[in-house]
């Protein structure tokens, strides 16, 4: 019995002697991520707070001054503070497939969608402009679709259906770290994951 054991320890001492790779997972690190809670009473057709999208409808001939609102704010998980995020608007055409409306619950009893209500992973890019730099958490922020237009500079003669406007954030750390791409397992709306890296309101017409 006393040879086995030290054969079991033998074992053991090669086992992690020979280990000769390390995993980018091992040396994870913490972050905070940006949450944002969408106004659901200024939308002009029906959302839900899970999607974080609303809505403009173009069958309305006022549709200029129809509205949309979030406020943002940040977790950290009592492990990261947050000492800015870049706030980034963009107009965009609509994808070849788009989120069924209405929004479709992934299941029975389920607030989530079944699907991501705008593209994945988010990524600033060409297209996205700075808005602004928050230093003061939750941030509100109130706009009419004729104010998106402007600030996106395009005319809402030429929208179209299921074109949409989105905000996205980058995130800055007090440890210096600037946190600027989300993928799915941090914000989906499809999944109820713990971070909102965007927000938008997309054009119906119904």
């Amino acid at each position: 019995m006393k040879h086995f054991i030290v054969a079991i320890l033998l074992i053991s001492s090669v086992a992690f002697s020979c280990k000769k790779v390390k995993y980018e997972w091992e040396g994870y690190t913490y972050t905070a991520v940006p949450v944002v809670t969408i106004d659901t009473t200024k939308t002009a057709l029906p959302t839900r707070q899970a999607g974080k999208v609303a809505f403009f409808n173009l069958k309305d001939p006022d549709v200029a001054s129809q509205q949309f609102a979030f406020a943002l704010s940040w977790e950290g998980f009592g492990k990261e503070t947050v000492t800015s995020i870049e706030v980034y608007t963009s107009y965009n055409k609509a994808e070849t497939s788009v989120p069924a409306y209405p929004l479709v619950i992934s299941s029975p009893g389920n607030q989530y969608t079944n699907i991501a209500q705008f593209p994945l992973p988010s990524i600033v890019g060409t297209n996205d402009h700075l808005y602004e730099t928050v230093t003061t958490f939750p941030k509100t922020y109130s706009f009419t679709a004729a104010q998106l237009a402007t600030l996106n500079h395009v005319s809402l003669s030429n929208v179209g259906v299921n074109d949409y406007f989105l905000f996205k954030f980058i995130l800055n750390l007090a440890d210096g770290r600037r946190i600027v791409t989300f993928f799915n397992n941090i914000c989906d709306e499809a999944r109820g994951e713990p971070g909102d890296c965007r927000v938008g309101v997309r054009f119906k017409k119904q």
